[in-house]
């Protein structure tokens, strides 16, 4: 598909294999993927609804939070763990073939956005330190300052929003 090519491919699936993890290599993709898709931060980005947007919309958000918006580091990756479990959500239990990413900053605040045409609303279970699965809302709760759902005519948009501190 246009706009994922090389962003990394797992071996052995007769494509050239990916570079190995590196922060030079990973900055690289995430500046690729900036390129190939424009940013959440100035409008919705839309993304096709499989595995491999998790990591588009990972590198997405990292260059935004850390290039266009300085946050620190530890924010960052909080940021960009809760996309990739709102992106996971939107990509197993939505059933579409797309869906949206915006990112907002607003005075000590940034929220977060993941739109999906499903109205199926994402559920916080209690979880257990063996579960292997289920746990994308738990961590959500748990690390954004609030989070929700709102409902739109085709469909649903999560979000969440984290306190920041403004320089």
């Amino acid at each position: 598909m246009a706009g994922l090519e090389g962003l990394g491919r797992p071996r052995g699936t007769g494509r050239a294999p990916a570079a190995r993890w590196s922060p030079a290599v990973e900055d690289e993709r995430a500046l690729v993927a900036l390129e190939s898709f424009g940013s959440p931060a100035e409008s919705e980005v839309e993304l096709p609804s499989r595995p491999e947007s998790a990591a588009v919309a990972r590198r997405l958000a990292q260059v935004v939070a850390l290039r266009q918006w300085a946050l620190p580091p530890r924010l960052t990756e909080d940021v960009v763990l809760l996309v990739s479990e709102l992106v996971g959500n939107a990509v197993r239990h939505a059933g579409a073939r797309r869906f949206g990413l915006r990112m907002h900053r607003h005075p000590g605040w940034i929220r977060v956005e993941v739109r999906d045409p499903s109205r199926g609303l994402p559920c916080l279970m209690p979880v257990r330190e063996t579960d292997i699965s289920g746990r994308g809302i738990f961590l959500v709760d748990k690390l954004s300052d609030r989070w929700g759902v709102d409902l739109l005519p085709c469909g649903k948009r999560t979000w969440f929003e984290m306190r920041v501190v403004d320089r």
